[in-house]
Order: C-alpha cells, then sequence, then structure tokens
C-alpha cells in the first residue's frame, strides 16, 4: 500500500478523519476516526532499509459503543487486505468511547504522480 492508499481506505470509511489530532478550528463531534503511524519495523538488507514496513493505528472515537461504525473500520481493514487487533477504552474526561485497531502496512512508494 501507499500512503494514498491508505488515506483512501479511511476516507472510504465515510466519517470525519484526520491525521494524528484535528486541530482546533476543524475539530469534529462523535463519530471520527484519528490515524497516525507510530513505529516502523523496515526490512533491512545490504545496509539499507529494504521495505518500508509501519505500524498503523486507527482510533475510532464515539460517544457510546458503536457495532456499525466499528464494523465499518473492520470491513476497511478487511477489504485492504489488513490483519489488525483492536482495543477498547472509555475515555471518561471527554465522555467518549475509543476503539484502537492496530494493524502492520507494508509501504510501497509512489512517484510523483501519485502513481505506485
Amino acid at each position: 500500500m501507499t500512503y494514498t492508499d491508505v488515506k483512501t481506505m479511511i476516507a472510504g470509511i465515510g466519517i470525519p478523519y484526520a491525521y494524528y489530532q484535528f486541530t482546533k478550528d476543524t475539530a469534529q463531534p462523535p463519530p471520527f476516526i484519528c490515524f497516525y503511524f507510530t513505529a516502523d519495523d523496515d526490512l533491512m538488507a545490504d545496509n539499507t532499509n529494504y521495505q518500508k514496513i509501519s505500524e498503523l493505528v486507527v482510533e475510532l472515537y464515539t460517544e457510546q459503543k458503536d457495532f456499525i461504525q466499528e464494523q465499518a473500520v473492520e470491513s476497511a481493514l478487511n477489504g485492504a487486505g489488513l490483519a489488525y487487533r483492536r482495543e477498547e477504552a472509555a475515555i471518561a474526561s471527554e465522555r467518549l468511547y475509543l476503539c484502537s485497531f492496530y494493524t502492520t502496512v507494508v509501504i510501497t512508494e509512489e512517484d510523483t504522480n501519485g502513481n505506485n
């Protein structure tokens, strides 16, 4: 996948999203998604990073447990062929419910026209 593919996958879920966080002037009411890359575990060969491999986190924020929105995220990840694990938490101070999805993505390069 390219970084553009990841963004397109997230956009396809159909709810507002931002990379890492919304800025103060673009904040959205729930449900919304924040996604980001946390770490790389690149394949290395011949003293170089041969293949970029990144951990992707997709965080779904809702006002209450929302099986339908969670299923939408799961369907997007499954549709992209990405295995994932998930964790849930309540954020009492914000009155929000958080469902986090963790997956590993093999990142391919894009050319200057945005093509693989």
